[in-house]
């Protein structure tokens, strides 16, 4: 008789436990399914490198977003690893412990774009990536040369490794991270248009087929002159004229030049000045864009060895020096004395979250 009341009572003890249990875990089901108004203050969450789990559900905790964190954890745990992926979070208006689970173990972090037209230089470039306050800034003590060696670029120059595009990047991504991706995608773009470059053009490399295309990237004012004026560059090239190319001078001048050339910048020697030095400068002066790097590697074919700007963009191009001189009075000399063929350059400007800028020509 008492091993029957033992029996039963212990049956019923172990029935309330399960009926408990069941209906604790109904509830904790249900917790977890359930949304609940996310303040807008609260709305970023950012989770940093190698935080785990338990710190993140302690930090939701902090905002009165998870009653039951250690529920949440153990959830987390039959789900995922517990380091989340580092970067910030953008919570929406209503969360369930679920979805700020799901939300997390996605790796659905806030990305920023940071753009870079064809035709600016590292230093424009470096001063839009200062501008972006979601990055972490490397490079701000670092010379060219440092910048470079980070980069496992060969040249103590990096201009013109860089291709302009769009980049994304998130909250803890660095500049150099930018310039890294940056510079990997030159590389392959610059194999890839050299692979397909015209026979007997007069470069020794693909590294001096990427400065012509600085050059002219850097002189095109109408994208649909890239070829020509790369073809006249190539036959002065071949024919051992120097260019004679103002974006050279400019760029040779560095912080002196103010937006305007005169004849004595012409003259004084720069180890880019193409008016006194034979044959291409030793480095880029500036990022080119595909289209310049395509037309440096098949340029037009023609007989023009000179052009001058009209003034609206496009240029006239002449075969020879009596015809160039013509279309410089014609377009130039009688509008100002003091003429110069290359506009001041554009600077460059910053947006909160993405920053664009077009390199002047």
């Amino acid at each position: 008789m008492a091993n029957s009341t033992f029996t039963r009572v212990t049956v019923a003890i172990v029935a309330w436990l399960l009926i408990m249990f069941g209906l604790a875990g109904v509830y904790l089901w249900q917790w977890l399914q359930t949304e609940q108004a996310v303040p807008a203050s609260n709305r970023i969450l950012v989770v940093e490198k190698g935080q785990g789990v338990g710190s993140v559900a302690n930090a939701l905790t902090q905002r009165d977003l998870l009653r039951w964190p250690l529920v949440w954890r153990l959830y987390a745990r039959f789900l995922q690893p517990e380091t989340l992926k580092a970067g910030e979070y953008a919570l929406a208006a209503y969360e369930s412990p679920i979805t700020l689970l799901t939300r997390l173990q996605g790796g659905e972090v806030i990305s920023y774009n940071v753009t870079f037209a064809e035709g600016l230089t590292l230093k424009q470039w470096l001063a839009l990536l200062k501008a972006e306050p979601k990055l972490k800034q490397i490079t701000g003590d670092m010379t060219a040369a440092q910048i470079a060696g980070e980069l496992g670029i060969s040249e103590l120059n990096p201009e013109g490794w860089f291709f302009p595009d769009t980049y994304r990047f998130e909250k803890g991504d660095s500049d150099l991270d930018v310039l890294r991706r940056a510079y990997n995608k030159m590389q392959i773009e610059l194999a890839s248009q050299w692979a397909r470059r015209q026979p007997s053009l007069p470069y020794d490399s693909a590294y001096e087929a990427l400065i012509m295309a600085s050059i002219i990237e850097r002189e095109t004012g109408v994208p649909y002159e890239r070829p020509d004026i790369a073809g006249v560059f190539v036959r002065r090239l071949q024919k051992r004229m120097r260019l004679q190319t103002d974006p050279t001078v400019i760029y040779g001048m560095g912080d002196e030049y103010a937006g305007r050339i005169r004849r004595i910048h012409l003259e004084t020697p720069t180890p880019y000045n193409t008016y006194v030095i034979k044959g291409l400068p030793p480095t880029p002066i500036a990022n080119p864009g595909r289209e310049a790097i395509a037309a440096a590697v098949n340029p037009a074919d023609g007989a023009a060895l000179y052009f001058v700007a009209k003034g609206d963009g496009s240029h006239q191009f002449s075969a020879t020096l009596e015809q160039h001189n013509k279309a410089v009075r014609k377009y130039q000399l009688k509008r100002r004395a003091d003429y110069s063929s290359t506009v001041k350059p554009v600077a460059p400007t910053a947006a909160s979250s993405s920053v664009s800028a077009k390199g002047g020509k």
